[in-house]
């Protein structure tokens, strides 16, 4: 009987937490989660283009574009300056006749109105050489041409306006002496360059010299390369560089402070190596070293001959200086055996009678004239005109 009821007690129990058990699984307000589901597979489309949205602002939201390649920047383009095209120098001083007329007619005046005068005294001829040397005509010269017109006008007797200034003319003429050859040395020799030296003083306008002579030059046609030697005058060089790009002449130029014999040196060779026909090679008017300027010169010349000949020695003075101008030339005459003189500011306050005194003292020709501030105002000098334009009309 105990069996069966300790049997009993213990049904009971097991039955009573199964009861228990169920109840809390399945009691009100319980939410069993359902399991997880597994998303499908997305199945890539063949040959799918990337898409992205509009850019902001585009109408229809969600449309797409296509993505264009990227685009290289444009390269900036260089617009080169035109080059000038310069005058060719046949008929140059014929053009620029009026501003050296402007200039010098009070010489030609004052002669021709003491020559006009019905009687010839002493004290007549004494104003007519005065004349003659406040033009710079320079002592010799001026006794010369004064005997002269003093014989032909005994010879004449009584004369008229255009006999005085024939006469005048005649002897002008006479001590410019037309017949001296001013043709600038710049034939080419074969394959190598002529080279010419530009020799002066600072002030004379030696560096816009040789850039308007370069404009001459390329304006006959020739290929010109520059050598900026002056190295010692601050911006030369620059300046010298400012007239070649104008007409597309090179220049060779260097450091400032570097060795002008260097830079001359190389200008020659390159303009041998670039088939050039003329190399111009600016020099120093001074130093600033111990070194004399004359010594400089020299050796720039010397260096120059171990490459090519030296065919030109330009000596830039400036009209204006009169005497002054005179001295420098002998100096420089001494040292580079100068084969031709360009004057310049012969429009302004110049005294003509310069170019008969500096030509009978060093025995070489004046071969330019510089007859304004414009860059084609560099002509080959031309002694009729140039006494034609004393004299006027």
């Amino acid at each position: 009987m105990d069996g069966y009821l300790g049997v009993i007690v213990i049904v009971a129990l097991v039955a009573l937490l199964a009861a228990g058990g169920l109840f809390l699984l399945f009691r009100p307000g319980r939410k069993v989660a359902p399991p997880p589901v597994k998303p499908p597979e997305t199945v890539p489309l063949p040959e799918e283009k990337e898409k992205r949205p509009a850019p902001a602002g585009e109408e229809g939201e969600g449309a797409t574009t296509t993505v264009p390649p990227p685009v290289k920047p444009a390269e900036p383009v260089v617009v080169k300056p035109e080059l000038e095209v310069p005058p060719p120098s046949a008929g140059r001083m014929v053009r620029l006749r009026s501003r050296l007329a402007r200039s010098q007619s009070a010489l030609g005046r004052g002669l021709l109105d003491l020559l006009s005068r019905d009687r010839l005294d002493d004290d007549v001829w004494d104003e007519i050489e005065e004349l003659l040397l406040t033009a710079d005509v320079g002592v010799a010269p001026t006794q010369a041409i004064v005997e002269e017109l003093r014989t032909r006008v005994k010879v004449l007797g009584s004369r008229s306006p255009e006999d005085v200034r024939a006469l005048l003319r005649e002897q002008l003429l006479v001590q410019i002496n037309p017949g001296l050859d001013r043709t600038l040395n710049v034939a080419k020799h074969g394959e190598r360059a002529a080279v010419v030296l530009v020799v002066g003083v600072n002030g004379t306008g030696k560096t816009t010299t040789t850039g308007k002579l370069a404009r001459v030059l390329i304006g006959d046609g020739r290929k010109v390369v520059l050598g900026a030697a002056d190295t010692f005058r601050a911006a030369a060089a620059d300046q010298l560089q400012t007239w070649g790009d104008r007409v597309g002449a090179e220049v060779v130029r260097g450091p400032e402070g570097a060795d002008p014999a260097s830079i001359a040196f190389d200008a020659t060779a390159r303009g041998i190596e670039a088939k050039a026909d003329v190399v111009i090679v600016d020099t120093a008017g001074r130093l600033h070293t111990k070194t004399g300027l004359m010594d400089e010169l020299g050796k720039v010349k010397r260096v120059i001959e171990k490459k090519a000949t030296v065919d030109e020695v330009l000596l830039v003075l400036d009209a204006t200086t009169g005497q002054n101008g005179m001295r420098q030339a002998q100096v420089f005459a001494e040292v580079v055996n100068i084969t031709g003189i360009a004057l310049t500011k012969l429009d302004g306050t110049a005294k003509g009678g310069i170019v008969i005194s500096v030509q009978r003292e060093l025995g070489v020709p004046v071969k330019l004239a510089g007859l304004g501030e414009g860059p084609d105002d560099l002509a080959p000098f031309d002694p009729e005109v140039f006494v034609d334009a004393i004299l006027g009309d």
